[in-house]
């Protein structure tokens, strides 16, 4: 059955449109269905303007509805799904806030120092969002939130959430990974990798700090020594030593 949107039959006036061509301005005809369309003056290829492509990020039918989806689809479709992570990661944890906005400011921070290092964003949120989903299942069945038991149990939860949103296998193996590893990292690692464990430090070091304040000197030697990329340790002076200024 073909969703309603795209079945012809219900279209209405106005289905059928004309754009210009972002490359060279020429006219383009467009069918409410056309995932893309070629202008005939220049060659170029584009996405169509009026098409909502919000579904087909979660859809796990979304190509036979829409056809073969082209390129720059595919990463608006893995871009989108970060959202939908971060929806099931907040109904994964109900009412524990804690961890709720431990991994919401993960995710804010791994958003900065990825795009400054110009990583794969799709992989870097959504590993963001999952970093520790593995940690309830620590606790129930090892009485313990420490980090191995937390990289031991998040990737089955971790895959379960993605293969039910309609995620690619090379993502959902690639977040796996890094759930499954995330508070050690090997000898060589992607910048995704990287980019999570650096947004994971600074979450965690203002969070202690918060709670249990150190002096200046020693923080700032952990900024020095701890983080994998220059974007991470750059974005750690900024959030974490004003906090050492406000404690004067």
């Amino acid at each position: 059955m073909k969703c309603p949107g795209q079945d012809s039959r219900y279209w209405k006036p106005g289905a059928i449109f004309e754009v210009e061509c972002p490359k060279c301005g020429s006219t383009v005809e467009f069918f409410k269905d056309d995932t893309t369309r070629l202008c005939k003056e220049c060659g170029h290829r584009f996405l169509n303007p009026e098409m909502d492509f919000g579904c087909a990020s979660y859809c796990q039918y979304a190509d036979q509805c829409i056809g073969n989806l082209p390129p720059e689809l595919i990463a608006q479709k893995e871009d989108l799904l970060k959202d939908r992570v971060a929806i099931e990661m907040k109904r994964y944890f109900k009412q524990d806030f804690k961890r709720i906005g431990h991994a919401s400011r993960v995710a804010r921070y791994a958003e900065k120092i990825g795009k400054e290092e110009q990583g794969n964003m799709a992989v870097i949120l959504v590993s963001a969002y999952l970093h520790d989903i593995g940690i309830k299942e620590a606790e129930r069945k090892h009485n313990s939130s420490a980090a191995k038991y937390q990289e031991e149990e998040g990737p089955p939860i971790a895959k379960e959430i993605l293969e039910r949103l309609g995620a690619g296998e090379a993502l959902i193996e690639e977040v796996c990974d890094i759930v499954g590893h995330h508070h050690h990292p090997r000898s060589e690692e992607g910048i995704e990798y990287k980019a999570v464990y650096d947004a994971d430090m600074i979450a965690n070091l203002e969070e202690n700090y918060k709670k249990d304040p150190i002096n200046p000197e020693t923080l700032a030697g952990i900024i020095e020594k701890s983080f994998l990329t220059r974007s991470g340790g750059e974005l750690a002076r900024k959030v974490l030593l004003p906090l050492e200024r406000n404690e004067l």
